[in-house]
């Protein structure tokens, strides 16, 4: 079967994968559509160390083909999108609701790959840019028939973090005021995220001024191309601040733009070693800094509100999707997202 392979040094589209078949609590899933998330990237340029060689992919949505023993919630033939949050149900964390903070879940990939008898790693426990892939249940969250996969894929990254970052990390309220600090794909849906909360100001900040269309369209009730400018809008700052570049001057940027009780929340995905900086005293006004890990997402809750949500209208997925491409276009899609022009790209098979 077809996929992305990287090996360390290259990233090639390969057509002789092998996956193997589910296990007990395990779902077999016929990709069809992935996102292109700056994550995949971020995996060659080396911002995120992951072991090689690796099978690329976690934006996923797909066919269930086949189910392992004890798997119940999915069958054959359902349509699902894949999350990346393969949590294990049970330790303390899971049971608080907190399934992003499963130890379980983090750092630990699997080999289910397979390429001339070598064992290739799943990415994010997910590997979404393959035909096949196999995932924990907990990972496979049925959708409705009638939502189109290059759409429902997005759910599984973007759309978690994006909105789940406002309405479960940050708590944003009605009437508050929101910065939204560049709108790719994972800022384009803190701007849709804050316009769901019912935020009364919402100020997209991106260097791009080919993004205000759709920065608007999502949420946005200004943009600016710097951030030099808020002030003129807020003028005693904003109450929530997310920082979706991963840049440390942004961070930077982001905690000086906070009003009194203000909170930047930290998207963007840094290198492991890059340091930020700040005045200490600038937060003694109850202002704080928080991270945040896949939206603080709880993805067989969150999937299907979010999915009946765009089935209501309320939610924009189709609009995320501004190209399709062939998996064996795979480096066409990687420029166009580096070079901005896409707000995602999403593969098909």
């Amino acid at each position: 079967m077809r996929g992305v392979v990287f090996d360390g040094t290259h990233v090639q589209v390969v057509d002789d994968l092998e996956v193997r078949e589910p296990g007990p609590g395990e779902v077999g899933v016929a990709v069809r559509a992935a996102g292109v998330c700056h994550s995949d990237l971020a995996v060659v340029d080396g911002t995120i160390p992951f072991p090689v060689p690796v099978v690329l992919g976690h934006e996923g949505a797909g066919v269930v083909e086949a189910v392992g023993p004890g798997v119940t919630h999915v069958a054959p033939g359902d349509h699902v999108a894949l999350s990346t949050l393969a949590n294990c149900g049970a330790c303390a964390d899971c049971d608080r609701g907190r399934p992003t903070m499963c130890r379980k879940a983090i750092g630990r990939p699997g080999q289910p790959f397979s390429r001339a008898g070598r064992p290739l790693f799943q990415f994010a426990s997910n590997s979404s840019f393959a035909e096949r892939t196999v995932v924990k249940a907990v990972q496979a969250v049925k959708i409705s028939s009638d939502i189109p996969l290059t759409s429902a894929a997005l759910m599984g990254c973007g759309v978690l973090t994006g909105v789940g970052a406002v309405l479960n990390r940050a708590k944003v309220d009605r009437g508050e005021s929101v910065v939204v600090i560049g709108t790719g794909g994972i800022g384009l849906n803190v701007l849709q995220g804050a316009r769901l909360a019912g935020a009364l100001t919402i100020v997209a900040v991106d260097t791009n001024p080919a993004k205000e269309a759709a920065a608007r369209r999502f949420g946005a009730t200004h943009f600016l191309t710097s951030a030099d400018g808020v002030r003129d809008i807020l003028p005693t700052g904003a109450d929530h601040v997310f920082e979706c570049v991963g840049h440390t001057g942004l961070v930077r940027a982001a905690v000086d733009l906070l009003d009194r009780h203000g909170q930047a929340v930290l998207l963007g995905m840094t290198a492991p070693t890059a340091e930020a900086s700040f005045p200490p005293a600038a937060m003694f006004l109850d202002k704080s800094i928080l991270g945040c890990r896949y939206g603080s997402s709880r993805p067989q809750k969150d999937i299907a509100l979010y999915a009946e949500l765009y089935r209501q209208g309320r939610l924009l997925l189709d609009e995320l999707v501004t190209t399709t491409y062939p998996v064996e276009d795979f480096a066409k899609a990687v420029e166009d997202a580096e070079q901005g022009r896409v707000a995602r790209g999403v593969l098909t098979f």
